[in-house]
Order: C-alpha cells, then structure tokens, then sequence
C-alpha cells in the first residue's frame, strides 16, 4: 500500500477489448464528465472493485463514483438507451453477422 501523496509510477500497456456498445458510449460519457480519459476511468473502476467493502467482503464493494456522477450515469443510460443493469451480464450474447 502506499501513502496519499506518494506518486506511483506506472506503465500503461494498450488492450484490445470488446464490449456492449451502449456500455461503452456510457462510460466515454462519464470519462468526459469526470475529465479523465476512458483509461484511467477503467483503472478507476477496476481497483474500486477489488476493495471490499468491510464487514461484507465478496458480497460489496467499494463505489468510486459521488452522487453527481451517479446522476450523470442515470442520464447517460437513458440517452443510450443502456436498459439493463449489472445481473443481466449473465445473459449477454453476440449477435452473429
């Protein structure tokens, strides 16, 4: 673990994923609102949920986002139209061309 204001260094790598197109708009959405690059909101998202939440690990974890920005997600679900929530992951399947 290290101190709040001791810098980390890093090295970054490029990854090809590929992932729900409506999911993807959201989170550019919310990388512009946050004024991070999508990178460094991904980063965000995953190290927040290897934090668990005390009391009720495996069953919790910690959220990196503030009521401001959980209002903006709310928004940029509905204008792309993101109609499903984080259980319907499990039933995801790729159309086929």
């Amino acid at each position: 673990m290290t101190e709040d204001n001791e810098l980390v260094h890093i090295e970054r790598v490029q990854l090809g994923v590929r992932m729900e197109k409506r999911l993807v708009k959201v989170l550019k959405g919310l990388a512009e609102f946050n004024g991070v690059t999508l990178g460094e909101l991904l980063e965000k998202i995953v190290l927040h949920s290897f934090e668990p939440v005390k009391g009720d690990e495996g069953e919790s974890c910690a959220s990196p986002h503030g009521k401001r920005a959980l209002n903006a997600i709310a928004d940029l679900r509905r204008v792309y139209e993101m109609d499903y929530d984080v259980h319907a992951s499990r039933s995801f399947t790729t159309k086929q061309p």
